[in-house]
């Protein structure tokens, strides 16, 4: 039972560390339209800065903050080739994402920093016999993505938020209305991967280890929160959409947790390797629902 108990709490950890994931994606594919695989790379960037800082006796709350400006320097770079040097927007973050590649690797100095007996934004509020781990994780890092929402909630009300909505609707339109595309552009992309950064530094601190390769296939996580978020709850409003990718991020989580322990699956020869299958799986399925949703609904109507 407590087992089970743990592997749920587990699958909402993760899912809140995804949430923040979900919550850059957002901004990047939903809200300015710019499809961004810088992701895979600013992930690993932030766990990256976050052990470097910390190995090195730096405070884990400052150490959280340098991993998230990092990834706000990512972002910043993949917009600004698009912007300046006119490289398409998905070439421009795959070129980023492949340099990341080498840049974690040159930050780290190792593929793999170990974070055991290194203090951590949990430190504080975790028993010394780490009974109350399993619940104390999650209940912080909702913290993060609670702040997280309502400050992006708040931007997205002000004058410099609307513009950047503008841009992502109609960058042609919202230039003749005098707005700085260019400028949105990068403001929008240094938040959207300083989000994904800041959740790399929180993956880093619940798993021990800063890993080069935990980057992989994060854009599909994030994609996949958002996408199954929107299905969830539709919405148009900045409220709903900042909840539904959290909601979503949840929902998939959760739902990988029940696929990789379920026996059931494991008898059809489900395994832990699978997890990447799995998500594309379900991003699929989630870009179909609302297809499934209108067929359903023309029958019953029929």
């Amino acid at each position: 039972k407590k087992m089970t108990l743990i592997a749920l709490f587990g699958g909402i950890e993760s899912g809140l560390i995804y949430a923040l994931v979900a919550l850059g994606v957002l901004i990047s594919f939903r809200i300015l339209d710019f499809p961004d695989l810088t992701t895979d790379g600013s992930f690993p960037l932030g766990a990256a800065i976050f052990a470097v800082c910390v190995t090195n006796g730096i405070n884990p709350w400052l150490a959280c903050l340098a991993g998230a400006a990092g990834g706000a320097a990512a972002g910043m770079v993949t917009a600004w080739l698009h912007v300046s040097l006119k490289i398409l927007q998905l070439l421009s973050s795959i070129l980023v994402m492949v340099a990341l590649y080498s840049i974690n690797l040159r930050v780290m100095d190792a593929p793999m920093i170990p974070l055991n007996g290194e203090p951590s934004v949990f430190s504080p509020f975790i028993a010394e016999d780490y009974s109350n781990q399993f619940w104390v994780q999650p209940l912080i890092i909702l913290g993060f993505v609670v702040v997280a929402k309502l400050l992006l909630d708040w931007f997205f009300s002000t004058e410099a938020g609307l513009s950047m909505r503008a841009t992502g609707v109609n960058s042609r339109m919202a230039r003749a209305q005098g707005v700085g595309t260019s400028k949105m552009i990068i403001i929008g992309m240094a938040l959207s991967n300083a989000l994904v950064a800041l959740g790399g530094a929180l993956f880093a601190q619940t798993q021990g280890s800063a890993d080069v390769a935990s980057g992989i296939g994060t854009i599909v996580i994030g994609l996949a929160a958002v996408i199954i978020g929107e299905n969830l709850f539709p919405g148009k409003r900045m409220l709903v959409l900042t909840l539904s990718a959290i909601i979503g991020a949840l929902v998939y989580r959760l739902v990988i947790t029940f696929a990789l322990g379920s026996e059931f699956l494991q008898s059809f020869g489900v395994r832990q390797t699978d997890l990447n299958l799995i998500t594309a799986v379900l991003v699929v399925v989630a870009l179909r629902l609302p297809y499934i949703k209108r067929y359903f609904k023309r029958k019953r109507s029929s």
